[in-house]
């Protein structure tokens, strides 16, 4: 039963990887998008996109700990105590990049809406770096085990970590581009296709590149993680590669869909692929699956009410983004101000864009 929950927590982190990491990735778009005026057809796809769906994305985040910290309570003591500063920082990128994500739509000076997308998309690039530095620092060894705390800044400030967190940035955006070269083609914005359309290629290269040099960093810094990716995990690590590739070649022959399923895929593949390289340890090389699993009713229980969380809660989640991708929901935000300044009496509501 250990070994099932084990593989539900790395597709849990998959799942999360591929849907928040496309909302993260939007974020940096934004932040890179430009000015007020060059940046603001860029801005209008992103919330478009994001609206109906960035909070359902963080489910994902959510059942990663409960999962973690019921099943293997160990791990995740040892994870928490050692990583608590990327951590705390990615749990406050988080509040303040939904707050913000929120607040810009609910105000109407120019300025206000400046300081809340500048919160929102630091915010968007912050959070996927700390994520990825702190998988760098579990995959490198230095989280240890026996629920003690291990150095509080080595674990995550080290070559590893860097590597994770930037290669989580690139990762992200470049999810993100394909998925809004979709959005913006339901929009019919041929403009907007094509702006996605570069900056999709673009971070394909980055992450390309990071992924190569990362291969001399890990030769140094993790010699486990290196030995699994080049052994038990070379399959998924070459499958990665052909997925990467074939989604650049279908974007270029404008097989959108299929572009984004091939980005879908290459992201999965090196989530799976660092998973199948640590296999069978939680904590690199001192902490095993088995090792670190709770009594075997606990971890039922677990089992029980993840299949009924598949039961009830994933047919709720396929029917939001269906309907997001139908272009069927509503986008959230406040009602635009008249001419003459906004309506002192008006205090909420909704808006939903011509699509």
């Amino acid at each position: 039963m250990a070994t099932t929950a084990a593989v539900i927590l790395f597709v849990a982190i998959t799942l999360y990887a591929i849907f928040g990491g496309a909302d993260f990735g939007a974020g940096l778009w934004d932040l890179v998008a430009g000015g007020t005026r060059r940046g603001e057809r860029p801005r209008e796809v992103i919330d478009h996109s994001i609206a109906p769906v960035w909070e359902a994305n963080h489910v994902w985040l959510i059942f990663v700990f409960v999962l973690l910290w019921t099943c293997f309570p160990e791990a995740y003591a040892s994870i928490t105590l050692t990583l608590f500063v990327p951590l705390t920082l990615a749990a406050l990128g988080i509040v303040l990049r939904g707050a913000s994500f929120a607040f810009r739509k609910a105000v109407f000076r120019t300025r206000d809406k400046r300081n809340f997308g500048a919160a929102f998309a630091v915010s968007s690039v912050l959070v996927p770096y700390c994520l990825g530095a702190v998988v760098g620092g579990i995959a490198s060894g230095r989280v240890p085990a026996g629920g003690k705390a291990g150095d509080p800044w080595d674990s995550w400030v080290n070559p590893t970590s860097v590597l994770g967190g930037v290669l989580a940035v690139c990762v992200t955006a470049y999810l993100a581009a394909f998925f809004l070269v979709i959005d913006a083609q339901r929009l019919s914005d041929e403009a907007m296709v094509t702006y996605f359309r570069r900056r999709a290629t673009a971070a394909a290269v980055a992450a390309g590149l990071v992924s190569a040099g990362g291969i001399l960093v890990l030769t140094q810094d993790a010699e486990y993680l290196f030995d699994g990716l080049t052994s038990r995990a070379l399959p998924l690590v070459i499958l990665a590669a052909i997925c990467g590739l074939a989604a650049l070649l279908l974007l270029t022959r404008r097989a959108r869909h299929g572009a984004r399923l091939a980005a879908v895929g290459a992201v999965a593949s090196v989530v799976l692929a660092w998973a199948a390289a640590q296999w069978d340890y939680l904590l690199p090389t001192s902490l095993t699956v088995s090792a670190a699993a709770a009594p075997s009713g606990t971890i039922a229980a677990v089992l029980v009410a993840t299949g009924l969380a598949v039961v009830l809660i994933v047919p709720a989640f396929v029917l939001l983004y269906v309907l997001d991708q139908k272009t069927l929901l509503p986008d959230e935000g406040m009602p635009e101000p008249p001419a003459d300044g906004p309506d002192p009496h008006v205090t909420g509501g909704s808006s939903v864009r011509s699509t």
